[in-house]
């Protein structure tokens, strides 16, 4: 399957996250993207150095940047389970506008085309690093990473497609 374009439209899917209660929710894509300019990064893994260090911190040190350009919405994405990802969150105790969900068994992320096998390091299917723009579900910009590479898809890099 071809990964994910500019043109194409997301993909709808159901994610799971915790909400402010501590509950698990489940979220419908395109409930929460239709008629909204949202981010949505994707990261190989909760807690692994890059996404940890750099990718994430990048999003929730921009957030507001991101916002007064008229982003509605950021959600960041990893093939973790909706525990993993509500621990993770609950890191980076300065958020305060990315919203962690869970593709844990990487169905949304296969429909995304943009799967990554790293069953070689016992990391079975995984993310691709990436950064989507997307206005009321058409991707405007599609910055999709190679390998393990940490090159196109930051902040920073979203910044300048808004």
């Amino acid at each position: 399957m071809a990964p994910i374009a500019v043109g194409d439209v997301i993909p709808d899917g159901t994610l799971s996250y915790f909400d402010e209660e501590d509950k698990v929710q489940a979220v419908n894509i395109h409930s929460i993207a239709a008629g909204k300019k949202v981010i949505l990064f994707g990261v190989p893994g909760a807690f692994t150095p890059t996404c940890s260090l750099k990718h994430v911190p990048g999003f929730i040190e921009k957030a507001d940047e991101l916002k007064s350009k008229g982003v509605d919405k950021i959600l960041c994405l990893s093939v973790n389970d909706p525990f993993v990802m509500k621990a993770w969150a609950k890191s980076f105790p300065e958020n305060k506008h990315v919203l962690f969900l869970a593709d844990g068994s990487a169905k949304y992320t296969h429909d995304l085309g943009l799967e990554l096998d790293l069953s070689e390091k016992g990391l079975g299917t995984r993310s691709r690093r990436f950064a989507l723009l997307v206005d009321d579900l058409k991707v405007k910009a599609a910055n999709i990473e190679s390998g393990g590479e940490f090159t196109v898809s930051s902040a920073d890099d979203i910044l300048k497609a808004l």
